[in-house]
């Protein structure tokens, strides 16, 4: 079928940049930030000052720094009555800005009208009261370490106060683990009204999340249950694990029999299949007595078998672009396979995303994710071409996964104001490492491309240059013959309707962590770039079969209603309305379902297209040797041995899905270059 040709706009455009990637020689790079454009800058750090003298009449001052080159001015800290500040802060001047031959220092003592002159260093003459200011000045590139903390010259608009708001920053998402809580029975209970026969149920929380067992079918005061509850908890473990016993008394009513508290740091750790250990619980109860709440022990216990899984991959991605997929104990992990740079050279054509002084602007930054870190770039401070040229490094243990760059608008460098305080997305770009060849570097402009109600935008480019480096050839082959997921997750797979529900808390844990760092990574930027609203575009999970569609006396009454409606309807608005969302809902599994069958058809085709240079090698090597094997083997042998393989007992079996299914199932879909 011929392809439809893309925009021109929307279309991938190859670049070259002035990047030192080109000059190789033997395997030694020809400098660290080879993906990136070399910045110089004239960096001044103001260390400290001591024996400064007084301005007040108390005899003390309130020192603070003006680092002045041409028209750029940088300013310090101030510190109140201290003659022996340390300030330890960096200033970055761009060379291509620089517009003056003399560096200019004063230090100023600040006051209510006007802050007194203490000190100059440089000028045309310098001006020494006493004391003495301990200053370093030198020439460096982004590279530096002092590049991510500075103040740097192109957000002069943006104070000392709010240089830590734009500056870049690594991060490291929390380690997640599944805590599995696996309520046995209770014993020896204690409802308050002997007369009836309890309805026990066991809520368990932890953190905002909170889950409830069934209602026990032996309503007795030693009930039973046997279920499972799953968790999502990050490192370090700051809520412990709460339980408490409840009676349904009546239909909105709900009694407590009794409490329990489990650190989570005391709990078992499992990496694999072996059953745990069980343990006995005592239960409290509290009572109110003249309005003070007391404790009431008694002999209620409840036994449990508690758990944090360390051999699942805590999912907090969508499944389609995951970029790790190694299970959370680190006992498991293989070795990695190599190394991927990413170099953010700039950005072209950006939307303006908010308004100043009647004109429009944008203040951008750029997030890329790829396993367990998350890097920043600095803010540009109002400019639709912004030039970050930063680069970063990441290990890889699976190539079959996906990098994530998300490019957004600063809606914090003036406070909390404006749009509700949030920090805009303008686009994000999603790179396949699979589809990279080893050891060549890929600079392209990509896109910045959404999906509105009129239509899909473009709002911008941002330029890339990517490097996939492989560290062994034999072990990235032999990935290609491992399950995508570890071995827990097909021993014991946790259900559709559980891994959403995981997935969205583990979301809201990373989110919360992140957003607590300094500089913060806001909680709108991680679920973009998490993917938390993909299923409004494309639903994530594909449906179960139903076998109560077919059967009538099963049906919700409201959908016999909706059957003899007239047409057009003859019912209220609302509940149009409501059948309408249910409509949705419908089609949303349908279209999953095509999607589903589509990705396996782009699976089939990607086999000898080269998307993904390894695998397609892989595949014409085995079918060069299967055509050797058939040419040189009688079919009957053939169809004997595949017989008695398709056939062989169930002890030979395992769970663990077969070495085709598994290189099947990484080979490369469209689905990565979806919006």
């Amino acid at each position: 079928m011929q392809k439809t040709p893309q925009s021109v706009d929307f279309a991938l455009k190859e670049t070259t940049p002035k990047i030192g990637a080109g000059s190789v020689t033997g395997d030694k790079l020809s400098c660290t930030y080879d993906l990136v454009e070399q910045m110089q800058y004239l960096y001044v750090r103001v260390v400290k000052a001591k024996d400064l003298p007084g301005k007040d009449v108390t005899g003390s001052c309130d020192p603070y720094v003006e680092v002045k080159l041409g028209n750029y001015k940088g300013t310090t800290k101030h510190f109140e009555k201290n003659s022996n500040p340390k300030w330890n802060q960096v200033f970055a001047f761009s060379k291509e800005r620089i517009q003056a031959t003399v560096l200019e220092v004063v230090v100023k003592d600040k006051d209510f009208v006007l802050d007194d002159l203490m000190g100059r260093d440089g000028g045309p003459e310098g001006v020494k009261v006493k004391g003495e200011l301990m200053l370093a000045v030198w020439m460096g590139t982004q590279a530096d370490e002092a590049f991510p903390d500075a103040w740097h010259s192109d957000a002069a608009s943006v104070g000392i106060e709010g240089v830590n708001k734009i500056r870049s920053k690594v991060y490291i998402s929390p380690k997640l683990w599944y805590v599995r809580v696996n309520v046995i029975e209770a014993q020896d209970l204690i409802p308050s009204d002997k007369s009836r026969h309890p309805e026990v149920f066991v809520k368990v929380t932890l953190g905002n999340q909170a889950l409830r067992t069934r209602t026990s079918q032996s309503k007795t005061i030693n009930p039973m249950w046997n279920e499972d509850l799953m968790f999502v908890v990050a490192e370090p473990f700051e809520e412990p694990l709460i339980l408490t016993v409840e009676d349904r008394v009546a239909s909105n009513k709900d009694e407590i029999l009794g409490k329990c508290m489990i650190p989570l740091q005391n709990v078992q750790r499992r990496l694999d299949h072996k059953p745990v250990n069980t343990r006995w619980f005592n239960l409290e109860k509290y009572v109110t007595v003249d309005g003070e709440k007391k404790e009431t022990k008694f002999a209620s216990r409840i036994h449990l078998r508690i758990c944090l899984e360390g051999g699942y991959h805590v999912l907090d991605e969508s499944t389609h672009y995951s970029s790790d997929l190694r299970p959370t104990a680190k006992q498991l992990w293989r070795p990695s396979i190599g190394i991927l740079e990413l170099g953010v050279i700039s950005a072209m054509g950006l939307m303006p995303m908010k308004t100043k002084d009647g004109r429009g602007t944008t203040d951008a930054y750029c997030v890329a994710k790829y396993g367990q870190k998350w890097v920043r770039t600095r803010t540009i401070i109002d400019s639709s071409t912004p030039k970050w040229n930063e680069q970063y490094i990441w290990e890889v243990f699976d190539p079959c996964t996906v990098l994530t760059i998300g490019v957004f608008d600063n809606g914090h460098i003036h406070g909390d104001k404006g749009d509700g305080g949030k920090d805009s997305r303008i686009g994000k770009v999603r790179i396949r490492l699979s589809t990279l060849e080893t050891d060549r570097v890929y600079t392209h402009s990509y896109p910045l491309l959404v999906l509105q109600s009129s239509g899909v935008k473009k709002m911008g480019e941002v330029q890339l240059a990517v490097r996939f480096t492989c560290s062994s050839l034999i072990n990235m082959l032999h990935m290609y013959t491992h399950p995508l997921l570890p071995k827990m997750h097909y021993i014991h797979p946790l259900s559709v309707i559980q891994l959403d529900s995981l997935r969205f808390q583990a979301m809201q844990i990373v989110s919360m962590r992140l957003n607590r760092s300094e500089p913060p990574l806001r909680k709108e930027v991680v679920e973009y770039m998490l993917d938390v609203d993909s299923h409004i575009w494309r639903p994530r999970h594909p449906p179960h079969m139903d076998t109560r569609l077919s059967h009538a006396d099963a049906l919700h009454p409201d959908e016999l209603d909706e059957e003899f409606d007239t047409f057009p309807t003859s019912r209220p608005s609302d509940i149009v309305r409501m059948r309408y969302d249910r409509l949705r809902s419908i089609a949303g599994r349908v279209q999953t379902v095509v999607g589903d069958m589509a990705t396996q058809g782009e699976r089939f085709q990607s086999l000898l297209s080269w998307r993904d240079p390894r695998a397609t090698t892989l595949f014409v090597v085995l079918c060069l040797v299967a055509a050797v094997v058939l040419y040189v083997t009688p079919f009957q042998v053939v169809a004997f041995l595949a017989g008695i393989y398709l056939l062989r007992h169930p002890r030979f079996r395992h769970k663990l899905p077969s070495v085709p299914l598994n290189f099947f199932r990484r080979l490369p879909a469209r689905s990565d270059s979806m919006l």
